[in-house]
């Protein structure tokens, strides 16, 4: 896609937003206030991303240069042309939470509470919001760069399960 293609396309839709662009060897990112996000997607929707290809985030601690604590990023896919996108946003303690996008990608589902499990990043409207990967009980988000590399000896207070009683 041509960067005047690009420009046409999605940067004329998002005008009305608070958002910046950038484009690094054909990749093409936004990076959007967590406030608008849902409706930057929606727009994104409706401009042709119809596949959210991957919700993920990155601990920004000790980071050089790093301003938020948090990314999360998500991957979008338009199926008919083959183009990509990733936009960005980004989170600071206490506010971790975001509007859930499971209306307008289904598969937003499983990504968002893997985000959750791993990072502690509330989506707000998820219509299943519980642990995905990790028990119910467990408090600590483990890929979050302050999580000790051992744990916290949380996998010691979980019942055993045997091959037998699976």
């Amino acid at each position: 896609m041509s960067e005047s293609d690009w420009q046409s396309k999605y940067v004329q839709r998002l005008t009305r937003f608070t958002v910046s662009f950038t484009t690094y060897r054909d990749q093409h990112r936004i990076r959007v206030e967590p406030q608008e996000l849902k409706q930057v997607l929606r727009e994104l929707l409706d401009a042709g991303m119809d596949m959210l290809i991957d919700i993920t985030a990155v601990d920004l601690l000790e980071y050089e240069g790093a301003t938020d604590r948090f990314e999360v990023i998500y991957c979008l896919l338009n199926t008919e042309s083959g183009e990509r996108l990733v936009v960005r946003t980004y989170l600071n303690e206490p506010d971790m939470e975001l509007p859930s996008v499971t209306d307008l990608w289904r598969a937003a589902d499983w990504l968002e509470r893997e985000v959750y499990d791993m990072y502690g990043v509330r989506f707000i409207g998820h219509p299943n919001f519980k642990r995905l990967l990790l028990p119910q009980e467990f408090a600590s988000y483990p890929l979050r760069k302050d999580y000790p590399v051992k744990g916290r000896g949380e996998r010691h207070n979980f019942p055993v399960i045997t091959r037998a009683k699976s």
